[in-house]
């Protein structure tokens, strides 16, 4: 591939690395992870309530990874109340889970933008082996996209499978229970997992534009200065 395609690939391969770690903390400052409506459960129970007179008894919630609002409905009117997690709710739900979504979202952008500054080196500078050629642009790339999936798969257990939107509408409540009544994965999420693709598509650019993956072949003998001249 001409040297100047390559450098168009790589550039672009840099944009969409800093696109990702854009959106990425577009995502983590949002509060729109997930968005769902509680039923009173309490409530319901004690007017048997049914039919049309269940939406007395149905609020509404939103919430991302630092904060979110829920509006609180049980027979006598919606009362809307802010949520924030750091540090008000880490008793009451599970913040291990929460801190390490937290700590992999930081890390998606991390090395996005480390790997959009190996781009750039790579189409305007001397690469070199290891990090600094073929095998950072492979990791960095392959890291990110990694920390992507465990983003969306330690999210996914926490609102799932410990039923996060139950144990913040229940906190600190002394006379009423909530349930999930509808839930459901918002825009911030799948920008996370947009930021996830573009990582695998950017592993696969580097594949197609001649690219072998680390350790695939045997290395050549390095020449004198140590460079590796990937704009063949």
């Amino acid at each position: 591939m001409a040297n100047r395609q390559k450098r168009v690939i790589f550039c672009g391969g840099a944009l969409l690395s800093l696109a990702s770690a854009l959106t990425a903390l577009v995502a983590l400052s949002t509060h729109f992870w997930v968005e769902g409506s509680l039923l009173c459960k309490t409530g319901v129970q004690l007017v048997n309530a049914s039919g049309a007179e269940l939406h007395k008894f149905v609020g509404a919630i939103r919430y991302g990874i630092f904060h979110g609002q829920r509006l609180r409905e049980c027979g006598l009117g919606g009362r809307s109340f802010q949520i924030t997690f750091f540090p008000t709710l880490l008793d009451a739900i599970p913040a291990s889970i929460h801190v390490m979504v937290l700590l992999f979202s930081a890390a998606v952008i991390v090395f996005a933008l480390v790997a959009a500054g190996f781009f750039t080196f790579n189409a305007f500078g001397r690469p070199y082996e290891t990090l600094h050629g073929p095998m950072g642009l492979y990791l960095w790339n392959a890291i990110a996209c990694s920390c992507g999936f465990m983003v969306m798969i330690l999210f996914t257990s926490e609102v799932k499978i410990h039923h996060l939107s139950e144990k913040i509408a229940n906190y600190k409540e002394e006379s009423f229970v909530f349930e999930t009544y509808t839930e459901m994965f918002g825009y911030s999420f799948w920008l996370v997992f947009a930021c996830t693709m573009i990582h695998c598509s950017n592993i696969l650019l580097i594949r197609l534009i001649g690219i072998q993956f680390p350790f695939s072949k045997s290395k050549s003998t390095n020449s004198s200065d140590g460079g590796v001249d990937l704009m063949y």
